[in-house]
């Protein structure tokens, strides 16, 4: 009867229309669920448990995988319905060919063969994740399925995304700040005043490659008339470096105030850093003491750039000493050198990142034009000898990037 099947057909639409309101109903649900665990900050694992869940049981997609970008490369952090082995193989350079959703019928790659469909999430014209999908039923409304979890995947996606991002910026503040507080501490070791008197002078150089560099100097004077002086190049940059330095200066202003030999010195500060570093970094070191009255310089070198002596036209590289401190945790041998001056005398201190400056040929300025320079400036005080240094070696430079740290402890004697 026309009646009845006309009923039957209206019955027909009405189930339908409740399932389909019955959907909307559950998609609707499974959208505020899924929102409120982005809201109350849910781990990025927890939210791939959830989409996986939502697609698998709720959605009724029986093959799902989303893979999320790691950096480089592309994992996967859902999945179902396919054979897991097929997850070893790298698609990265496929995934990087997909721009929008598209179907799969004519895949080639074998894991891209399990699905129907695969949808690209986009943030900021780039890929952050890709959502595979298959195995629908013949009675699914494929179209409004593929729209909703279209939605899901994007909201998911970009949500990770802006949490990695947001942690990612909290992690480079605090990395920052540390840069600061050791740029901070680094600053307040180096002396911002150095002392001079009427028959010498002393003048520095600094300028640190990065914010926080590893070259340290100081200078030290007593009563008598004695005056102690060094500079150091710390292995290493940035916080664990301003770390060091700062231990380095601690021991060596307590052991220095104690007037022992040098070699009790040197030995003391070799076991100090040996004690801290176990060997994993070591420090060159210089270190001087010249008397005033009597004008006799000691020193010793550990593994240091040798300095430059520079006297009656002549440049003597101070050499004799021992090996970097922090190596071993005794040194194998240690020879102190000693000099009386006569005359003027310029005691020029440095790190190599001065001469490993290079100009627009590649050529190193080089300890030959460094000596050079001295002998022909040797007759200036030490602060216009570091002027006319820096400008000497900026000109040299050109446009090419410092290399190094630069640190110049010049000492000028008469």
């Amino acid at each position: 009867m026309p009646e009845l099947q006309e009923i039957k057909t209206t019955l027909s639409r009405i189930d339908k229309l409740e399932r389909d309101i019955g959907l909307k109903q559950l998609q609707i649900n499974s959208l505020l669920t899924i929102t409120q665990a982005i809201n109350e900050n849910v781990p990025a694992d927890d939210l791939f448990r959830m989409y996986g869940a939502f697609l698998r049981f709720e959605m009724a997609i029986r093959k799902m995988a989303l893979f999320f970008r790691e950096g480089t490369t592309w994992e996967c952090k859902a999945s179902a319905g396919f054979p897991e082995d097929l997850l070893q193989a790298d698609i990265s350079a496929d995934l990087d060919r997909i721009r929008s959703t598209q179907g799969l019928g004519s895949a080639t790659q074998p894991l891209f063969k399990e699905f129907d469909l695969v949808i690209p999430v986009m943030h900021k014209n780039t890929a952050i994740a890709y959502a595979f999908l298959g195995g629908f039923r013949d009675e699914d409304d494929v179209y409004s399925k593929v729209q909703f979890v279209t939605t899901i995947t994007n909201i998911i996606g970009v949500a990770i995304e802006n949490k990695r991002l947001f942690k990612s910026q909290v992690q480079q503040q605090i990395v920052n700040r540390e840069v600061e507080l050791a740029a901070e501490i680094q600053q307040a070791l180096v002396p911002n005043r150095l002392p001079s008197g009427d028959n010498y002078q002393l003048s520095s150089i600094y300028k640190p490659h990065f914010a926080v560099g590893g070259d340290y100097y100081d200078v030290v004077e007593f009563p008598d008339g004695q005056i102690a002086f060094c500079i150091a190049d710390i292995t290493g940059k940035g916080v664990s470096a301003a770390l060091l330095m700062a231990n380095f200066q601690a021991n060596f202003r307590a052991l220095v105030t104690r007037r022992p030999a040098l070699e009790e010195l040197v030995q003391d500060m070799n076991a100090a850093v040996y004690e801290v570093t176990k060997g994993d970094k070591f420090i060159t070191f210089f270190v001087a003491k010249y008397d005033t009255s009597s004008r006799t310089l000691h020193y010793v070198n550990a593994g240091h750039t040798p300095p430059i002596l520079v006297t009656n036209g002549e440049a003597i590289p101070l050499k004799n000493g021992c090996t970097s401190l922090g190596w071993l945790e005794e040194l194998p041998f240690l020879e102190l050198g000693g000099i009386c001056l006569t005359g003027e005398a310029l005691i020029f201190t440095y790190t190599d990142g001065l001469t490993e400056v290079r100009n627009s040929d590649g050529e190193e300025f080089g300890e030959d034009n460094l000596v050079k320079f001295l002998v022909s400036q040797s007759d200036q005080d030490a602060k216009a000898l570091n002027t006319n240094l820096l400008s000497h070696v900026e000109k040299f430079r050109g446009r090419e990037p410092w290399p190094d740290d630069i640190t110049v402890l010049t000492c000028k004697v008469f």
